[in-house]
């Protein structure tokens, strides 16, 4: 019998490469399931958008280089009655440089020792974001008042994570074991799964850091209502058996409610896992998923947009981003419908939608 799945509908657009990747990954010593989710996409060798759970051992590469990547989600005390976004737009400024404050202090406070501090309060590149939104539909009033959640006021969702640190584990983990697996009992997997932990816990405090410097910018205070990691190994008992469980780009579905966002230029939606969670890998859609490469990106977008064109998006939210590349390569048209990968979740028995949130601002960097 097949290791692999995917949860997707035939109306969802999954490559024919990734899949390959999912079902070469499945047949890795010691693996027992590759789930891919609704926005899985090709990734470097392994696809992004899955599940994998292995027993007796575990493979670093499968978490990537961004160990703790996550997202964070903030209730603010800006109304969304009262929209200033040129103004606001104008405070946002110097997310990218240095914070001014103790960093140590900061992680010794989130419970993370003294390392890499260069980094922290910084969004960094790739897909990684902070952005104001508005929630506009909320189908599910009971639960969004449950997470302690006002659709009155505006929410702030932060995607970040260990930025240079997760480099710096896999890279010493590669320089010594390559892509092989860590026998779970080892001295090797234990010093890994203690920097791989350091990494998941200083990703949550850049992020809150992040969230403290934008709401300063904006004169606002906030308070986060949830945290989740997409990239990380972690203990699980799997049918009677001590497992190991993979998430690479998958949100968790045994922690709570999880927002899967779309695009700088499309909804985000809040939603609560339902149903038996090992249907899924314990794991959910952690966005839309790319539809295309960011050089292929770039390439088709230059020809029909200025990089001013992309400064503003359909649905009249800001984006503030100052790197020609990342403009491009983060477009919303390089990413997947994210109606359709939620509707996929919510057919099979895997979520429930509580609120539908729109983008006002998406700050990526500055100059």
């Amino acid at each position: 019998m097949s290791n692999y799945s995917v949860i997707a509908s035939s109306q969802s657009w999954i490559e024919g490469e990734a899949i390959r990747q999912l079902e070469q990954t499945s047949r890795l010593p010691g693996m027992r399931q590759a789930i891919g989710l609704p926005d899985l996409h090709p990734g470097k060798g392994t696809p992004v958008g899955a599940a994998f759970i292995s027993q007796g051992c575990f493979y670093p590469h499968l978490v990537g280089n961004d160990i703790g990547c996550g997202m964070g989600l903030w209730q603010t005390d800006l109304p969304a009655r009262k929209l200033k976004l040129s103004r606001w737009a104008d405070r946002l400024h110097g997310l990218e440089a240095p914070w001014g404050g103790d960093r140590a202090a900061w992680l010794a406070d989130a419970g993370v020792e003294h390392v890499y501090t260069e980094a922290l309060g910084s969004i960094g590149g790739g897909n990684h974001f902070a952005e104001l939104q508005q929630i506009r539909q909320v189908p599910d009033s009971e639960g969004l008042a449950a997470l302690g959640l006002d659709a009155n006021g505006l929410c702030l969702l932060v995607h970040s994570g260990s930025r240079g640190l997760g480099e710096q584990i896999l890279r010493a983990h590669t320089d010594t074991h390559g892509a092989g697996a860590l026998q779970a009992e080892t001295s090797a997997a234990q010093a890994y799964l203690t920097r791989h932990n350091q990494a998941v816990a200083w990703g949550v405090a850049n992020r809150a850091l992040i969230a403290h410097r934008f709401l300063e910018a904006l004169g606002a205070q906030g308070s986060r209502h949830l945290d989740v990691c997409h990239n990380s190994v972690t203990p699980l008992s799997f049918q009677g058996e001590a497992c190991w469980l993979h998430r690479k780009g998958a949100a968790p579905a045994d922690q709570g409610a999880v927002v899967i966002p779309g695009s700088r230029g499309s909804v985000s939606y809040l939603v609560q896992p339902t149903g038996d969670p090992a249907l899924s890998g314990w794991s959910l859609a952690h966005g839309a998923g790319r539809k295309w490469s960011r050089s292929e990106t770039r390439g088709r977008l230059e020809k029909r947009f200025s990089a001013q064109d992309l400064t503003r998006t359909e649905l009249g939210s800001w984006v503030i981003c100052e790197r020609t590349d990342l403009l491009y390569e983060e477009a919303p048209q390089a990413y997947k419908n994210i109606d359709q990968v939620v509707q996929d979740l919510v057919d099979a028995g895997c979520v429930k939608v509580l609120a539908i949130l729109q983008p006002l601002i998406t700050y990526k960097t500055r100059r």
